[in-house]
């Protein structure tokens, strides 16, 4: 499945490669014409010029005038000139385009025709003309014979209109087939078929068809029992009630919020003429690497990894990869040393040359216990324990609700994976991927690497939903990467609440949809400008509940689901239901977002945090500009867990000093040290020495955490 994708990917990158560099050739043709039609223009000035000329006669011959007239421009240039003065468009771009196609035959036939020969594609129809082609082309490749040899009749069916003068040639009154072009046709055909899912693929993740994605006919036979042990109200309630509910409080919401803006009372909303507004923000940022953190002596990443391991025990987490081996001693030295070789950047070998350790021990610990199942379990483990520290608590943004973010941090790749792509933004002329990290109350509770290339917003519920330590968030938030067509609807269903940030508000379009006539708010401040389709949602809210369901039950990864339905390729039915649903509750959420300071406030608090711990995690790999140098994902995967590793001691040893400082205080009933140390943002690695001396050949932390509690006690008091 992931070779057919590769082959897949690789179809489409390269068609729409030469559908861009046909782009260049026309810019580069029309300007090249336009060139030459100046010069043109020029000499028919000097042949307009005639109509004024008092020396020729009226009773000239105009054969005479029209054989002077060609002496100065050429005949076949005047219907060039013609277009251009009538104002109609005198450069036929498809003409340069199929030319372009033309010429570069031999390219991709050496460069497609191999990919299409080695793909099994397939139809939504049982009778799909383009699938019919696609077989003729495979047996006359294999054959080794010509498209020519083929009758064109069925060929010419498939061809657009438009694109018949260009494809077909008239010889002799006979129409003739350009099997060159006619080839790139079938291939840009099939390019849009495979993104819109209407030709699909079988064998593969990413590009199979939509129902494949989807819990099967026969167990969703059984509807009422797997709804009813999912849990989720959402799907167990009758869809009628819930839009009666929908419409009665969003109008009531309506004209609350715009009421309070009339009053005078939401000071936050800039009214301009017009009915136009605007929103204000204050801003609420808290600065990472505090002052407060130079106070602490530095301490090897090595002495903190010992440190945290000695409180969380993070090591077990590591099982041998043979299960016979399961009761084998770990060497903790080891398995420490390899993940901070692989977190940092240095690898295995470097890390050999500047420590105490071995390469064959780095090694063997590599090989044998280094995956992402433990790297995972052992971030998990770390993650629990700091909950139970007592500063945890005080790092709600809003009391007893946990908040969570999701932000992209981009990574290049010194190594071309498959995964790989351009972002001349980010990487210049390098490729890189895009390592998705979740956020929440400063601690990075999970994470994952994705392609450049992908949308972040196809995997918030993903990463929501998948993530395994017992930090549960109720609200999370994302800038505007995170949105698309179903994020609101999705996470509402499986109860979360879904709050990105946007950049300017008012300027978006359809952020806020009603279920009345949109007259009725014509005259408000803020005001819907669609109207929700009921009707839509009632009548395919059996099949949006067997998505949820397909989501929730992990039958597929949650990502492509999501791709596929945000995806504005192809709206089918379900879809655009799914869509309007979406829009109710995105509707709330706006409007929640418009009136409510606090909320912005904490929207942009949490996103604020997710940018701290960005800067940690670029710290972290130092080596080599923080590139991953490694040739497949599964690497990526596993180097950008041990990083968040290190990130989660970090944070826990910060969260160890600001608890046992706040116990401190509160017992000395310094409540100014206390209500300061509460703000302290764990998020801070400047008494880190991530580069320092190496040591792993002992079985402690060198940290005294109780030394430092009482020096830091004596400096604040």
């Amino acid at each position: 499945q992931n070779i057919n994708d590769n082959l897949i990917e690789s179809f489409l990158s390269k068609v729409r490669k030469y559908i861009d560099d046909a782009k260049e050739y026309i810019k580069e043709q029309v300007y090249q014409k336009k060139i030459e039609s100046n010069a043109y223009i020029a000499k028919a000035g000097t042949i307009w010029d005639f109509y004024t000329d008092e020396n020729i006669s009226d009773l000239t011959d105009f054969g005479k005038i029209r054989k002077k007239a060609f002496e100065i421009l050429d005949k076949n240039k005047f219907s060039t000139i013609s277009a251009i003065l009538n104002k109609s468009n005198p450069f036929d771009k498809l003409e340069y385009e199929w030319k372009y196609y033309e010429n570069k035959a031999s390219s991709f036939k050496k460069n497609i025709r191999p990919l299409i020969f080695n793909i099994n594609f397939e139809s939504q129809k049982e009778e799909d003309k383009l699938i019919k082609i696609i077989k003729i082309f495979k047996i006359l490749y294999s054959k080794k014979r010509p498209l020519s040899q083929f009758d064109d009749r069925i060929f010419k069916k498939i061809i657009p209109n438009r694109l018949k003068p260009y494809l077909i040639e008239k010889k002799e009154d006979i129409a003739l087939l350009n099997t060159d072009k006619f080839e790139f046709l079938i291939y840009r055909i099939l390019k849009n078929k495979v993104q819109s899912g209407d030709i699909f693929i079988r064998e593969s993740v990413h590009f199979r068809s939509f129902e494949d994605d989807l819990i099967s006919p026969e167990k969703w036979k059984k509807k009422k029992n797997i709804l009813k042990n999912l849990n989720l109200p959402v799907l167990n309630t009758p869809i009628s009630e819930q839009l009666d509910k929908f419409e009665q409080e969003l109008d009531t919401k309506l004209s609350k919020i715009n009421n309070r803006i009339i009053s005078g009372e939401n000071k936050y909303i800039k009214v301009i003429k017009g009915n136009k507004w605007s929103l204000k923000y204050k801003s609420s940022d808290k600065k990472i690497n505090n002052p407060f953190y130079l106070q602490i002596p530095k301490n090897y990443i090595s002495d903190i990894l010992y440190f945290v391991n000695e409180h969380c025990n993070f090591i077990k987490a590591f099982s041998h990869l043979l299960a016979r081996y399961g009761k084998v001693k770990k060497d903790e030295s080891s398995i420490i040393a390899t993940i901070i070789a692989y977190g940092t950047n240095i690898r295995l070998l470097k890390m050999s040359e500047i420590s105490d350790m071995n390469y064959q021990e780095l090694l063997m610990a590599s090989n044998n216990f280094i995956r992402l199942e433990t790297l995972k379990k052992a971030n998990d483990i770390v993650t629990n324990k700091m909950t139970k520290l007592p500063i945890y608590e005080y790092f709600n943004v809003d009391k007893e609700v946990i908040h969570s973010s999701s932000d992209g941090q981009k990574r290049d790749t010194a190594i071309e994976t498959i995964n790989s792509r351009y972002s001349p933004k980010y990487f210049g002329l390098k490729k890189g991927v895009t390592s998705y990290i979740m956020i929440a109350n400063h601690i990075p509770v999970n994470a994952r690497v994705i392609g450049a290339n992908e949308h972040e917003s196809h995997y918030v519920f993903d990463i929501i939903y998948n993530n395994t330590s017992d930090i549960v968030p109720q609200i999370h938030s994302t800038d505007t990467h995170g949105i698309n067509k179903v994020n609101f609807a999705i996470l509402h269903i499986f109860g979360y609440e879904f709050a990105p940030r946007y950049k300017n508000l008012p300027k978006k379009k359809g952020i806020i949809y009603c279920f009345k006539h949109l007259n009725k708010y014509k005259n408000s401040i803020i005001k819907p400008t669609e109207k929700i389709n009921k009707r839509l949602i009632i009548e395919e809210w059996d099949n949006i509940q067997r998505i949820i369901v397909s989501l929730a039950l992990k039958d597929t990864t949650q990502s492509i689901i999501v791709r596929k339905l945000s995806s504005y390729i192809r709206k089918n039915r379900i879809k655009k239901a799914l869509w309007e649903y979406d829009n109710i509750i995105k509707s709330f959420q706006n409007l929640k977002y418009i009136d409510n300071i606090q909320h912005r406030q904490n929207v942009q608090r949490v996103l604020n945090r997710g940018e701290s711990f960005n800067k940690l995690f670029r710290a972290i790999p130092y080596a080599d500009g923080g590139s991953f140098r490694v040739k497949n994902p599964e690497e990526q995967k596993i180097l950008n867990e041990c990083c968040r590793l290190i990130a989660n001691s970090i944070i826990y040893y910060n969260m160890c000093i600001l608890s046992e400082l706040l116990t401190e205080s509160e017992k000395e009933k310094n409540e100014e040290l206390a209500n300061i140390i509460k703000e302290l943002s764990p998020v801070a690695w400047q008494h880190i020495n991530l580069y320092g001396r190496y040591e792993f050949n002992r079985k402690s932390s060198k940290v005294d955490i109780n030394k430092i509690i009482a020096d830091l006690m004596i400096r604040t008091t």
